[in-house]
C-alpha cells in the first residue's frame, strides 16, 4: 500500500489511510472499473489545499455502461426482492454506516472540511436515521381500490384498483456541500421503492459516496442496483441527464445547473426532481427571545460555513432590537474558532475550494462598494487552506449584490423593518427568486402563524431555523426546485401509478 504523505495523514485511522491509497475508479455492476485512458480528478483537503487522493474521470461511455447495469438489475434480481427484503437491506446499511463511523467521519472531513462535531452528527445520527426511516416504508407502499364503473358496469361487475410501481432507473447528481447526506437522500428512497440508481457525485467530494456504495453491497444490495460514475458535470453529469435509458433525474445543486438538467431531460421526457438554491429569510420581531435569536441566527447562516441551501443569509430585524441582535450575532461570529475539521476544537471549517473562497470574497467586496457596513469578518485568514471569516453585513438593501445572490458562503446580510403590517414584512422576505427555507422569531403565536403562511418557502420554522427530520418533507418553491425530499413525499418521485380495471 502506498501510504498517503499529506500533512494530516498522521491523524487518520489505518482504514482511512488504506482507502485513500487505493486506485479509485467507477462502481459499475457491482465491481470497480478502472478506465485505461488515465484521466484523473485530484481530490484535495480544503483545510490545507493538499492532494489527498484521486479518482477516475468518467464520461458518456461510463454512464452508458452504468445505466445498462442498472437496467439489468432493475429487470432482474432486484425485481424479485420482496418489500420486507428491501426493508432489511436498508436497515443493514444503517448498521454498517454506524459500524464504519470513524472512517466515514474522517473521509467526510477530508472531503468537505466540515468540523468534527458536525461530521460525527452526520455519520452517527443523520445518515443512519434516514436509512432506518426509509427502511420502514417498503411494506407500506400500496395502491387503492377505486369505486369506478368503467364502460357502464354495475357494482359487482368490475373491479378498479391502482398499483404503485418503481419508476425504474434513477440518475442522481449530488453536490459537494454535504456529501454523505446528499448521497444518502438519493439512495434511500430509490432502494425503498425498488428503483436502481446511477449516481454522479460532486467531483470535489466523491470519497464517502464510493465508500457508501461498498457498504450497500455488503448489506446485500445486488450488483448493478447502485452504480457510481465519477466525473465532471459537463461530461458525466450531462451524459446522465440526457441518457435515454434513465427514467428519472434527482438533482441537488445550483439553480443554474438545474435549468440545464431540465433541458437535457427533455429528450425522453424523463421525470425530474430538483433541490436547488436558496436565499432564506430570518425574520425577527421585537418580542422575540434574544437569547434564542442571537445564537440561532448565527447558526442559521454559518452552519457548514454558509455552504448550504437552507442557510438563513438574509436577517430581517425589527428596528427596536436591531443593534442588540447585530452586536450579538457579530460577537458569536468573532468567537468562532476557525480551523481544520480534524481538530476537534474547531468550530468553523474551510470553504470547499480556492475558487469558492474567492467567489465569497467578491460578494463581500461588492457589498462594501454598494454601501454595506462590514460589522465583522470579510477577510480570508492568512493560513493554508480555503478559509474565510464568518461575516456580518449591516445596512443592506434588496438591490445590493450580496443580498440578491446566493453566495453559498458565511455572509449574513442584515436589514431592518419597523412597525409595518405583516404583508409588508412578508413582501421583503419574499423579494427573491428563491423559496427554500425561512424562519420567524416571535413569542406571539398569532404573528408566527400568520407569517409562516405568508413566507413563500417550502419550509418555514418558528423560533428555530432549518428544522429537518426524516419524516418532514423538504424542498423549494419558486426557483428553489421541483418536488420534495424527506418523508412520505420523498418517495413519490420514485413511484408511478398504474390504474387497472377488471370485469368478468
Amino acid at each position: 500500500m502506498n501510504v498517503p504523505s499529506f500533512s494530516s495523514a498522521a491523524a487518520l485511522s489505518p482504514s482511512t489511510l488504506a482507502f485513500l491509497a487505493r486506485q479509485h475508479g467507477h462502481f459499475i455492476g457491482g465491481r470497480w472499473v478502472h478506465p485505461t485512458d488515465g484521466a484523473l480528478i485530484d481530490i484535495h483537503d480544503p483545510a490545507t489545499g493538499e492532494r489527498i487522493a484521486g479518482c477516475a474521470a468518467g464520461g458518456a461511455a461510463e454512464i452508458d455502461a452504468a445505466v445498462r447495469a442498472a437496467r439489468a438489475a432493475f429487470e432482474g434480481p432486484w425485481s424479485r426482492f420482496t418489500a420486507a427484503q428491501r426493508s432489511a437491506v436498508l436497515w443493514k446499511i444503517a448498521d454498517l454506516v454506524q459500524q464504519n463511523f470513524q472512517q466515514l467521519c474522517e473521509l467526510e472531513i477530508l472531503d468537505n472540511g466540515l468540523p468534527t462535531p458536525l461530521a460525527q452528527y452526520v455519520c452517527g445520527m443523520v445518515v443512519p436515521d434516514f436509512f432506518r426511516y426509509y427502511a420502514g416504508w417498503p411494506t407500506k407502499i400500496e395502491g387503492a381500490t377505486i369505486p369506478a364503473a368503467p364502460q357502464g358496469k354495475l357494482p359487482g361487475e368490475a373491479l378498479s384498483f391502482t398499483l404503485r410501481e418503481p419508476i425504474g432507473v434513477v440518475g442522481a447528481i449530488t453536490p459537494w456541500n454535504s456529501p454523505l447526506p446528499m448521497v444518502m437522500l438519493k439512495i434511500a428512497p430509490a432502494l425503498a421503492t425498488g428503483c436502481t440508481l446511477v449516481l454522479k457525485p460532486a467531483e470535489l467530494t466523491p470519497l464517502t459516496a464510493m465508500r457508501l456504495a461498498e457498504l450497500c453491497q455488503e448489506a446485500g444490495v445486488p450488483d448493478g442496483v447502485i452504480n457510481i460514475v465519477n466525473g465532471y458535470g459537463e461530461d458525466a453529469g450531462a451524459a446522465l441527464a440526457a441518457h435515454p435509458g434513465v427514467d428519472k433525474i434527482a438533482f441537488t445543486g445550483s439553480t443554474e445547473v438545474g435549468r440545464l438538467i431540465v433541458k437535457a431531460a427533455a429528450g425522453n421526457l424523463k421525470k425530474v426532481t430538483l433541490e436547488l438554491g436558496g436565499k432564506s429569510p430570518v425574520v425577527v420581531f421585537p418580542d422575540a427571545d434574544l437569547e434564542q435569536v442571537i445564537p440561532g441566527a448565527a447558526r442559521a447562516c454559518f452552519f457548514l460555513q454558509g455552504q448550504n441551501c437552507m442557510a438563513g443569509t438574509r436577517l430581517f430585524v425589527h428596528e427596536k432590537i436591531h443593534d442588540k441582535v447585530v452586536e450579538g450575532v457579530a460577537a458569536v461570529a468573532r468567537a468562532m474558532k476557525i480551523g481544520p475539521g480534524l481538530d476537534p476544537s474547531s468550530e468553523f471549517g474551510p470553504l470547499i475550494s480556492a475558487e469558492q473562497r474567492n467567489r465569497v470574497a467578491g460578494f463581500v467586496d461588492a457589498g462594501r462598494k454598494e454601501g454595506a457596513e462590514v460589522v465583522c469578518g470579510g477577510n480570508a485568514p492568512t493560513r493554508p487552506g480555503y478559509f474565510f471569516e464568518p461575516t456580518v453585513l449591516a445596512r443592506t438593501r434588496n438591490d445590493m449584490t450580496p443580498v440578491k445572490s446566493e453566495i453559498f458562503g458565511p455572509v449574513l446580510c442584515v436589514q431592518t423593518f419597523g412597525d409595518d403590517d405583516l404583508d409588508s414584512v412578508a413582501r421583503a422576505a419574499n423579494s427573491t427568486i428563491y423559496g427554500l427555507s425561512g424562519s420567524v422569531w416571535t413569542r406571539d403565536l398569532g404573528t408566527a402563524m400568520k407569517m409562516v403562511r405568508k413566507i413563500d418557502s417550502g419550509q418555514v420554522s418558528v423560533n428555530m431555523h432549518a428544522a429537518i427530520d426524516p419524516a418532514m418533507p423538504f424542498g423549494g418553491n419558486k426557483q428553489s426546485g421541483w418536488g420534495r425530499e424527506f418523508g412520505k413525499e420523498g418517495l413519490e418521485p420514485y413511484l408511478k401509478t398504474k390504474g387497472i380495471s377488471m370485469t368478468w
